[in-house]
């Protein structure tokens, strides 16, 4: 919990974190609110060495499991029916020495070797910003093994799917992707697990299906339907054009193209083009909201990984340099700290209440000090307030 507590009030460090907690009534607080003392990081740091990290993700996965239960995504499921669960891999930390014997590697034409610990994430998304962990796996090379090819992220994604399918076995799943996952090896095992797929789709990516794409555009022309919206910056029309039964390999697949001119009020006008390929059959009902899950994938990007790394959490920190146990538990600490605090600043109470404060960092430090100069053991609206049962809306 202490280390929880440090991703949760965005310390940055351990240091900053025994920093913080030194202060005044920041710990007396603490114990009253949570009903634990919190240790120096330094010891914490001596339980990340030792404890195995499948156990903080096993607390991870249960948390999920009650979100699920308790239907907190039920009106944000994509068709009504699925949950969509976003793949994508960043790097972690970077070092010029070899910090554990797993690690990846990539040399330079110079010779120069650097390692990168990297992760393979898969996250629920939401339109309204949700960004959620729920299975994780790491980049590894065999250990005392030769190897012709370093591992990678679609190597690790054959071990996070078996993860996923065996930590959520009946969940409705729509896996999005990026351009790296169009191919008849993921496509395999999403028809297995039972999973839809809206993968974003790239010139060059199966060349066999653009070829046929062309052809069926030059035979049939290209119907698109269009859309007009407008708001404060910018008169945005939004052209749509989709293909169905495309053959690969066996499976058919169908293609939504999306094309959105943005015409500035006062800058300059954006055009921008998506493509994705998926195995819903698209129509005339459900084009557009599939083009927009396909976009949906962008929050593990945006929402998820950048926030972890700019938004306080600080992600590529350090915060174990010589035990890769340690630095495994320390992510997923950060990763219930940044569930936990989204479905705090997510509430349409706490939204409201952070529009009074201009910012959501401004909030933060002012909770944090609330916690520093306040003495709860004194304050009987604290007792009411946590004996009083609460709905948290979105």
């Amino acid at each position: 919990m202490a280390v929880i507590s440090m991703f949760l009030f965005k310390r940055g460090s351990r240091n900053a974190m025994d920093n913080t907690a030194s202060k005044r009534n920041f710990e007396k607080n603490i114990e009253k609110m949570f009903g634990l003392s919190l240790p120096d990081l330094d010891t914490a740091d001596k339980l990340m060495r030792k404890l195995l990290p499948k156990e903080i993700e096993l607390i991870k996965q249960g948390l999920v499991n009650q979100l699920i239960k308790r239907k907190i995504f039920y009106k944000l499921r994509f068709m009504g029916i699925y949950y969509i669960v976003a793949i994508d891999g960043t790097g972690v930390n970077s070092y010029n020495k070899e910090p554990y014997p797993e690690c990846p590697y990539k040399t330079s034409k110079n010779g120069v070797r650097t390692w990168t610990a990297s992760v393979l994430e898969a996250k629920i998304v939401c339109k309204n910003g949700f960004s959620i962990s729920i299975a994780t796996e790491w980049l590894k090379n065999p250990v005392n093994k030769e190897f012709d090819k370093q591992d990678c992220e679609l190597k690790a994604f054959l071990r996070l799917a078996k993860k996923l399918k065996k930590q959520y076995p009946r969940l409705p799943i729509v896996i999005a992707a990026d351009g790296l996952y169009p191919n008849k090896t993921v496509f395999n095992i999403c028809k297995q697990n039972n999973w839809r797929f809206i993968f974003t789709f790239k010139d060059g990516n199966l060349k066999t299906i653009w070829e046929e794409i062309e052809l069926l555009k030059k035979i049939k022309g290209n119907e698109t339907k269009k859309a007009y919206l407008s708001n404060p910056k910018y008169n945005i029309t939004e052209s749509y054009s989709y293909i169905n039964n495309l053959d690969y390999n066996k499976f058919s697949l169908n293609v939504v193209e999306t094309f959105i001119e943005k015409k500035s009020k006062k800058k300059k006008d954006i055009n921008e083009y998506f493509s994705h390929i998926t195995d819903f059959v698209i129509n005339k009902e459900n084009y557009k909201s599939i083009s927009h899950a396909g976009r949906l994938r962008w929050k593990i990007e945006n929402e998820g990984f950048n926030e972890q790394k700019n938004g306080g959490y600080n992600l590529q920190h350090k915060y174990s340099r010589t035990s890769f146990v340690a630095s495994q538990n320390y992510y997923q600490c950060l990763q219930i700290a940044h569930m936990i605090n989204q479905l705090t600043y997510k509430t349409q109470k706490i939204k409201e209440m952070i529009k009074q404060n201009d910012t959501l960092k401004s909030f933060i430090e002012i909770a944090i000090s609330t916690i520093i100069l306040d003495d709860f053991s004194k304050e009987i609206l604290f007792d009411k307030i946590t004996q009083r049962n609460c709905q948290l809306r979105y």
